[in-house]
């Protein structure tokens, strides 16, 4: 059976209009959130296991700048941390709407939207 993508979207709009400003993502948290995304609900996996050469990589952002910036996702709910070790990261990416911070200012999507 076919796993069901995201609307990517509605989860782009939702995104920027309604998670970057009220929980004032910066740039560099920008681009790691939506290479996150990019690579792991829009393929339709929940989950993701990345280096953070990696990902340093495909954000161009610095590795002081994306440990910041993964602390920071976390600490406002769009990332949840699973694992940490050497070998990288193994985190949950949540899609807008997931989050208890913005869960209040979504608009009713219409069912099968953003599973």
């Amino acid at each position: 059976m076919r796993k069901k993508l995201p609307n990517a979207a509605l989860a782009w709009k939702q995104m920027e209009d309604l998670v970057v400003p009220r929980l004032r993502i910066t740039l560099p948290e920008r681009a790691v959130c939506y290479h996150l995304l990019r690579h792991s609900r829009l393929e339709g996996h929940r989950q993701l296991h990345f280096s953070m050469a990696w990902l340093s990589r495909g954000t161009r952002v610095s590795p002081g700048a994306l440990r910041a910036a993964i602390r920071s996702l976390s600490a406002k709910g769009i990332l949840r941390i699973l694992e940490r070790s050497k070998a990288g990261h193994f985190v949950e990416v949540r899609l807008p709407g997931e989050f208890r911070l913005a869960r209040l200012d979504f608009p009713a999507a219409s069912p099968g939207d953003l599973d």
